[in-house]
């Protein structure tokens, strides 16, 4: 009884997550006629996800999957590399002492504080001098700093990287790189799985920047990409709501396998036992 308000918060909590994700996957199985006659949760007449899968992957020669591409590449390369960069520092902050390195960490915190939407105009007026805006490099080059893994990194260094072990690769002859690589990485694999899903997220979400960056719709994440097919005009006679709704599910997919594949890997404690004190 005493864990039943914490279960029935949790329940609330859960459908309230869970009902856009189940409104997404009944929805694109209608038609575009049954979109707005049969509304909210009800079925619609016909089971129609085969053919408006089939239909996204049609409308305006496959756009719709060149976004889908371009959103994996920008997501992809910017976690990779955010997620090297960010273990990279956090392990440089956690076990080597350096002048300036508290400031350097308050200065993170504060750059986790700082909301991205904030700096997105001046990311834009900073690639469009080095003559990079409306292209993909201007997407993926802000992807790849990530103060929050920067952060996350420096703190499970600190308690995952034990010092006996970094002392003993030394006394074997191992450089200070291949030490990082070959024992320090494998030990901080939990934080950096974390840190390139969350980063992974973020840029596949992320809305805003693509919309200042870049000007050709070739170039545009899925995220962007429905929005522009949402705003078009319904006197046009092109109603794609359907196709606006079919193509959110898909887009859901990458992040399910993402999550799917790699939480296998979210496990702590690789180093318990490495180290006898």
């Amino acid at each position: 009884m005493k864990r039943l308000p914490v279960q029935i918060v949790l329940m609330v909590a859960s459908v309230y997550f869970l009902l856009p994700l189940a409104w997404v996957v009944v929805n694109a199985t209608k038609g575009s006629d049954d979109l707005f006659s049969a509304v909210g949760f009800a079925p619609g007449e016909r089971f129609a996800l085969f053919g408006n899968l089939a239909e996204l992957g049609a409308y305006q020669h496959g756009l719709f999957w060149r976004w889908m591409l371009n959103s994996v590449v920008y997501a992809g390369a910017g976690a990779a590399v955010a997620t090297l960069l960010a273990a990279l520092a956090g392990y440089a902050m956690a076990k080597y002492t350096f002048r300036g390195s508290r400031t350097l960490s308050v200065l993170i915190l504060g750059a986790v504080l700082v909301p991205t939407t904030a700096l997105a105009l001046p990311l834009y007026f900073l690639m469009a001098d080095l003559g990079l805006d409306n292209t993909p490099l201007a997407v993926i080059l802000p992807s790849c700093v990530s103060p929050i893994g920067v952060y996350l990194a420096r703190i499970y260094a600190t308690s995952s990287v034990p010092d006996a072990v970094m002392d003993a690769a030394r006394v074997d002859g191992v450089g200070e790189y291949r030490m990082f690589f070959t024992v320090a990485a494998r030990l901080m694999s939990p934080a950096l799985v974390t840190i390139f899903l969350f980063q992974f997220v973020a840029v596949w979400n992320n809305f805003f920047l693509p919309l200042v960056m870049l000007n050709d719709r070739a170039l545009y994440p899925v995220t962007l990409g429905l929005v522009d097919w949402n705003a078009t005009p319904p006197s046009s006679g092109n109603v794609i709501y359907h196709l606006v709704v079919t193509g959110a599910l898909v887009s859901i997919v990458p992040l399910v396998a993402a999550f799917l594949l790699l939480q296998r890997h979210w496990r702590s404690g690789l180093a318990a036992g490495s180290v006898t004190l």
